[in-house]
């Protein structure tokens, strides 16, 4: 019962669809209709509007890091359901018929409630990607496989299973963003 008291409320603070929440009330638009249609905070940035941007980005993150790091202090051994839930709220919210964003900000507030070094690993991998390319996708898919693929040569731990289905979770939600790099027609994203 413990358990699923825990990912159901992980799963409701994960879904919390801030991108929607912050166009709706600032710009009087529905995200849904903007861009790609996603409720992240890639989209959030092409409504034009920066500080809409950045902040779904924080609050997606923060979504994330309440519940884990409350579950890792007083729950340890559940804190990986937690982690799953609060991402699958993220990609797949009940509010909106399960069509949620990518998941990538959700994720990052995981790596770092979970593990400081794992969350500066994906940073400075998306970091490093996105400045050569400019594709905020394909930051996230290289981000997300850097992490199981530097547990494996530095730590070995058992652990790297969640983090592997964490990466394909990722692919299937970049599922549209891959097909169009490989036919070289994504869109580039700026951020600053």
């Amino acid at each position: 019962m413990e358990l699923f008291i825990i990912g159901i409320i992980s799963y409701l603070m994960g879904s919390i669809p801030f991108g929607l929440i912050l166009t709706k009330i600032f710009l009087k638009k529905d995200i849904r209709e903007i861009g790609s249609g996603n409720i992240g905070a890639t989209n959030a940035l092409r409504t034009g509007n920066k500080l809409i941007g950045f902040s779904t980005l924080i609050l997606d993150v923060l979504k994330a890091v309440i519940p884990v790091l409350y579950i890792k202090i007083n729950f340890p051994d559940a804190v990986y359901i937690s982690a799953l839930c609060a991402f699958i709220g993220h990609v797949f919210p009940v509010w909106l018929k399960f069509k949620g964003g990518k998941g990538v900000a959700t994720y990052v507030g995981i790596l770092f409630s979970l593990n400081i070094i794992f969350g500066l690993v994906f940073s400075i991998c998306w970091l490093i990607i996105f400045f050569i390319s400019k594709y905020s996708s394909l930051s996230s898919l290289i981000g997300s496989l850097s992490i199981p693929v530097y547990i494996l040569i530095f730590e070995g731990s058992e652990n790297v299973f969640f983090y592997v289905i964490m990466f394909i979770l990722i692919f299937f939600t970049h599922r549209e963003n891959i097909k169009r790099l490989k036919n070289k027609e994504e869109t580039k994203t700026k951020i600053y």
